[in-house]
């Protein structure tokens, strides 16, 4: 149990410090030209805890836990990545499916992004947890 509880908070440390560099230094200019009056003028805090606090499990879950079980780093990276994509493109393609003015730049810059974000934080929280308290 020790080993899963430094899994997701080493997993959340990276997810979210690398995520709030995205979000709040690269993406903001984007996003504000693809979507516009789409986007609220402050973020909804309680939505987006949610997320994070489910999809950090999901990661560990998914990716973290069974490299930790032997799959090694390659695994970590590996269903991280394929976590991200198949889960931003759930995002991305369902809004592009249903809202008027979501940008199909939108879709592959998340696709992107979740899929190297979700790929890189996975492989952190297996090298951290790792080295902290060994294979699971």
């Amino acid at each position: 149990m020790f080993a899963y509880a430094i899994a997701y908070v080493s997993t959340a440390i990276v997810f979210l410090g690398i995520d709030s560099i995205w979000l709040g230094v690269i993406a903001p200019a984007f996003y504000r030209k693809h979507l516009g009056e789409m986007l609220l003028d402050q973020p909804n805090f309680v939505a987006a805890g949610l997320f994070y606090l489910i999809y950090i499990g999901g990661i560990v879950y998914f990716a973290v836990a069974p490299a930790l079980q032997g799959g090694g780093w390659v695994q970590a990276a590996i269903a991280g990545a394929m976590l991200g994509f198949v889960a931003y493109a759930t995002y991305d393609l369902t809004n592009w499916a249903t809202l008027k003015n979501w940008s199909p730049a939108i879709v592959v810059a998340d696709l992107a992004w979740g899929t190297v974000l979700t790929a890189a934080a996975a492989t952190a929280g297996y090298f951290i947890t790792q080295k902290i308290a060994g294979a699971a």
